[in-house]
């Protein structure tokens, strides 16, 4: 039996040899050997910069909340301005990071549009390709809908802080509406004697002013309590809009996960027309061949009856 003998560092001197004799010189050959050890880091698509950016986006939604947190909860730490600030702040993030998802579903529609060949037929690969870009947007809107539910939480404290502030006020409005009309009252008891000193244009001109006077106390208390149940009804208001934009987010979810499972059904029934095929092919094939046979044992029958 011979013996085995390495011929590896013969090889890279041939092969070196070679490139010196093309032109290489040791600075190429290193790079080159190189980049056969480290490979290059595979460049990104677009769709998977646009969903990396998307995340970061969400990312930082979330930090600004926690960040600001205290401040948008906690009455005495800032005033209703700023605390609208934050508001307005982080319904511009859920909206941006929105629309960012919005083009990622529609980028991947338009790829789906376009894989598809004359008979709306597509390969098994880019089938992947998009399921897989389904269940990132998918796992995006998750994240989104997270983050959007913990704000709203903290818009539901804000808003039940607000009503529980307007109560109080309420219960000492009407509290000073009746020490208002008790106070003319009394008043009255007690200007009547000097009215009575008094002369009678002078004593009809005060009781004008004063009932001029309640009038005007019970139209701006009114207008008061008007306003107070508008502020409360918008409150009201916007809390409901926002639950209902969070309601649409989970009912866009369910779309997309009903779509995902249309998807599924029809490379499910794509398979199932393939196995259909494949099957009235065995069964012709397996008539041809029992007939075959029908007519083979015949003839030989029909043989060995003549024979004998």
């Amino acid at each position: 039996m011979a013996r085995i003998r390495d011929r590896t560092e013969d090889f890279k001197d041939a092969v070196r040899q070679g490139a010196l004799s093309l032109g290489y010189d040791e600075s190429k050959l290193a790079a080159i050997l190189a980049s056969f050890i480290i490979h290059k880091p595979q460049q990104k698509s677009s769709f998977t910069k646009a969903a990396l950016k998307t995340l970061e986006s969400i990312g930082a939604l979330e930090q600004f909340m926690l960040k600001h947190r205290k401040d948008y909860v906690d009455v005495h730490r800032t005033t209703e301005q700023e605390r609208d600030s934050i508001e307005h702040e982080v319904g511009s993030f859920i909206k941006a990071c929105k629309e960012q998802i919005d083009i990622l579903k529609n980028s991947i529609n338009d790829e789906d549009a376009n894989s598809k060949g004359w008979l709306g037929i597509r390969g098994d690969n880019n089938a992947d390709t998009i399921a897989h870009k389904h269940g990132v947007v998918l796992i995006l809107s998750e994240r989104l809908h997270s983050v959007t539910a913990q704000f709203d939480q903290l818009r539901a404290i804000r808003f039940q802080d607000a009503i529980n502030r307007k109560i109080p006020r309420r219960k000492l409005n009407l509290v000073a509406k009746s020490n208002s009309t008790d106070i003319p009252k009394s008043n009255d008891s007690e200007l009547r004697e000097p009215d009575r000193l008094q002369p009678e244009p002078l004593r009809v001109q005060q009781q004008l002013l004063d009932d001029e006077t309640r009038a005007l106390q019970v139209e701006l208390t009114s207008l008061l309590d008007a306003v107070q149940e508008t502020e409360t009804k918008m409150v009201e208001m916007s809390a409901l809009n926002h639950l209902m934009s969070t309601h649409v987010l989970q009912q866009a979810q369910q779309i997309e996960i009903l779509y995902e499972q249309a998807v599924k059904a029809t490379t499910n029934v794509e398979l199932g027309n393939k196995e259909l095929s494949q099957a009235i092919q065995r069964n012709s094939s397996s008539r041809t061949f029992l007939l075959l046979f029908l007519f083979v044992l015949t003839f030989s029958i029909l043989f060995l009856d003549w024979y004998n």
